[in-house]
């Protein structure tokens, strides 16, 4: 038996649904993307900064990973409790600490003097950055009609991976040539930041939220805008809407409890070891891969320009999620994906050269720019709207405590078995991570409700 209540509810969400055109200004977009852009460019400084650093402050590889590992801490840290404010007063506002969080740390990494202070400062830019990626994805999810949910948040994804893509160039200028250079990458990331919390003041309220919120007469308001805009770029009568299926009997509201019971602990549980397992490899790729290559003998102007050729894959990949994210299982091929980024890690560390780095390189950031956004939307999927932004958070929180120890782990095993050992051992958790993909159940796969 549904209540009156509920009835409203399901005819808002109906209604929001059957849109099929983006119901809001481009600019929503363009603010939304520009602050992932300046989040992922964060992610991978550290990476591009190691080998200076490594001298400045007269540290091996292994103690300077600890800057990774601090930032990669804080975004376990940043994104649940952001996540909970999330749930509890609104996207919008948790968007605005998120970016700030990541601002200010980035700025102040860049006055380090030690690597004491900087393994602080990247805990605190962590912070905002894992806010900020758990909160856009849920975000974007409540906002979009349920057809085009994929492709939009693949949109902003674009602009995520674009921030990859663009650092190794900036890179390549920087921080061979200028002892300083590492310093300025932070720099900018910041100033970035900044811009885009004024941007953000004009962002659209989340439908699923102030239902959530038992404030239907505000959903109401922001539907008729989003549909009177949707209905002119249209250019004729939206559809009609289709029934929604009701919401999940037992949904004791946002009361973290619920989350850690099943059936969302079983979807916890799994989403959150895809996560660890991929970001294992994920961000050894990303934040490690100019060192492994210094290291293993080539220079570090010829390490960050190789790598700087692959940066468009990232940006490629995102824009054939964009496209078949929707029309493809979202699990399979995420699976399939994953495998290709398995093998390519192998060729790369059993054939590395100047002329096999760019090409498979490019190849591994094509599967991570496909790859990432497709799971940030199968996982927003799992969870109710009530707790979505902390159920994204924790299968994400716990997935980067993969990425958190990617240092100790491929560097680990490169101390052990070579430059060799620390590819194939990045390329193992691909493998694995598409077999544990396949079994996410295609019930949890909801319409948004």
């Amino acid at each position: 038996m549904v209540d009156s209540g509920a009835r409203v509810e399901q005819g808002i969400l109906a209604r929001l649904d059957r849109i099929p055109v983006w119901p809001y200004p481009r600019s929503i977009l363009v603010i939304v993307g520009a602050g992932f852009f300046f989040a992922f460019f964060d992610i991978v400084t550290i990476g591009f900064a190691l080998p200076v650093i490594t001298k400045q402050f007269q540290v091996s590889a292994e103690e300077a990973s600890w800057a990774i590992t601090s930032g990669l801490i804080g975004y376990i840290l940043g994104s649940f409790l952001d996540s909970r404010i999330a749930d509890h007063f609104g996207r919008r506002v948790s968007l605005f600490i998120s970016v700030a969080f990541f601002s200010v740390g980035s700025l102040l990494s860049a006055t380090s003097p030690d690597l004491g202070w900087l393994i602080f400062w990247r805990f605190i830019s962590g912070m905002g950055i894992g806010a900020e990626i758990a909160l856009v994805t849920t975000y974007m999810n409540e906002i979009s009609p349920a057809p085009l949910r994929g492709r939009y948040t693949g949109w902003t994804i674009v602009a995520a991976f674009t921030g990859f893509a663009v650092v190794p160039v900036i890179a390549f200028q920087l921080v061979p040539g200028y002892e300083w250079g590492w310093r300025v990458l932070f720099v900018a990331g910041a100033v970035g930041g900044v811009i885009i919390a004024f941007m953000r003041r004009g962002l659209p309220p989340s439908i699923h939220w102030l239902l959530g919120e038992g404030r239907a007469d505000e959903a109401e308001d922001a539907l008729v805008s989003a549909e009177a805009l949707a209905e002119k770029r249209f250019g004729r009568s939206l559809p009609e809407p289709q029934a929604v299926f009701e919401p999940e009997a037992g949904d004791s509201g946002k009361r973290l409890l619920f989350l850690l019971k099943p059936p969302l602990l079983n979807r916890l549980i799994l989403l959150g070891v895809v996560w660890f397992v991929y970001y294992v490899g994920n961000y050894g790729w990303l934040t490690l891969a100019a060192d492994l290559f210094s290291t293993h003998g080539f220079s570090l102007k010829q390490s960050i320009g190789s790598l700087s050729l692959t940066g468009s894959g990232f940006v490629g990949g995102a824009l054939a999620a964009v496209y078949f994210s929707d029309r493809v299982d979202r699990r399979i091929s995420a699976s399939v994906l994953g495998v290709v980024w398995g093998a390519t890690l192998l060729g790369i560390g059993f054939y590395a050269s100047s002329v096999t780095i760019p090409i498979l390189g490019f190849i591994a950031s094509f599967t991570i720019g496909f790859v990432i956004p497709v799971l940030y939307t199968l996982t927003g999927e799992s969870f109710p709207t009530r707790v979505r932004a902390t159920g994204v958070s924790m299968s994400d929180g716990l997935g980067h405590l993969g990425g958190a120890f990617c240092g100790q782990i491929v560097l680990g095993a490169q101390a052990l078995y070579g430059f060799q050992g620390a590819f194939v051992t990045m390329a193992i958790t691909g493998f694995t991570a598409a077999i544990l993909v396949v079994f996410v159940r295609k019930s949890w796969i909801r319409q948004v409700e």
